[in-house]
């Protein structure tokens, strides 16, 4: 559940708690808005945790420091497998041979 989900369901519970007035006998839309908004709040403090960027569990799979580091300084991803460059030394073309005679 991201951001706008969990932001969508507390503003859904929050119009049926008190913004909707019903008289039915089998349903209380009171009880389900403020469901719904407990549900909302819990999914958007799951997606606090679980956003990287922030303190969540991204925090803990970082390495050393970015200037520690080279390259562009950004995180370490040890579950992705490291990729390397082989340079081949590809000799030069000969130069052009004589031109067609007179």
């Amino acid at each position: 559940m991201g951001f706008i989900v969990s932001l969508l369901i507390i503003a859904v519970g929050a119009i049926l708690t008190w913004g909707v007035t019903d008289n039915s006998d089998n349903i209380n839309l009171d009880v389900v808005g403020v469901v719904l908004m407990i549900v909302g709040l819990i999914g958007f403090i799951l997606t606090l945790l679980f956003w990287e960027s922030w303190w969540g569990p991204g925090y803990f799979r970082r390495g050393a420091a970015p200037a520690a580091r080279g390259g562009y300084g950004g995180y370490s991803r040890p579950w992705r497998r490291g990729s390397y460059v082989v340079e081949e030394d590809v000799p030069p073309e000969p130069p052009p041979g004589p031109g067609p005679p007179p």
